[in-house]
């Protein structure tokens, strides 16, 4: 994605109305290998939110649903309520939750990961933004990522959950915008 389409969708984000709490809350969903991640980093860049990621809070290779109601809870509600989101982290080392972060409220926070997108954040959103890229494309980006000898034994399970859960979620069909990232 060029920098002008980053401004753009900036601008986009800064003209969204707040929800409750005073702050925007934007999430940045897609299938993994989307581009989500870079997404996120230079939307944070051209508008100074800070970045919070599902991969703190999925409970190991089968949470990514498990992490949403997590995030309602510890992200979402809080930030709405105009209290410091406060999560434990996944350590994926030693498969377990790790230490307490805290973020105190902002004026735009994003939520990037599979399933941040989810029906039950929906209520918290500001704005809701799909990145899409072909599958073939998305499978060629995670195959390239310096985290993939880690990643590549976990692939076919993350992506049955990615299915399912998109399947049921409709997350893609209720975005506020549909990003094509691809090349």
């Amino acid at each position: 994605m060029d920098d002008r389409r980053v401004a753009e969708l900036a601008a986009t984000l800064h003209a969204a109305p707040a929800t409750a709490g005073g702050a925007r809350l934007v999430t940045i969903d897609g299938y993994s290998g989307s581009g989500k991640t870079d997404l996120a980093g230079r939307l944070a860049d051209a508008i100074g939110a800070p970045v919070i990621t599902l991969e703190d809070l999925y409970p190991g290779w089968a949470g990514l649903a498990d992490a949403v109601p997590l995030a309602v809870e510890w992200i979402a509600a809080p930030l709405a309520a105009g209290r410091p989101a406060r999560w434990r982290r996944w350590d994926w080392v030693r498969c377990a939750r790790g230490e307490w972060v805290s973020l105190a409220p902002a004026a735009v926070v994003l939520l990037e990961g599979c399933g941040a997108g989810a029906a039950a954040l929906r209520p918290y959103t500001s704005t809701a933004i799909w990145v899409d890229v072909p599958v073939e494309q998305r499978e060629r980006r995670l195959r390239a990522r310096a985290d993939w000898p880690g990643y590549a034994p976990h692939r076919q399970q993350w992506a049955a959950q990615e299915n399912a859960f998109y399947r049921a979620d409709r997350t893609r069909e209720r975005a506020d915008l549909v990003v094509d990232n691809g090349d």
